[in-house]
């Protein structure tokens, strides 16, 4: 998975690369660098 740290907040929907189910992605930079990251499956 590529993340983009040009943008502090993310929050999106992304399919899994091994599985293909929908996880939404959140992701928080600081300076350049990983602050937070959550990956949580979304039920179907």
């Amino acid at each position: 998975m590529l993340l983009d740290n040009s943008v502090a907040h993310q929050e999106y929907i992304e399919d899994c690369e091994v599985c293909c189910n929908p996880i939404q992605i959140t992701v928080r930079f600081q300076n350049a660098e990983i602050a937070e990251f959550q990956a949580i499956p979304i039920e179907q």
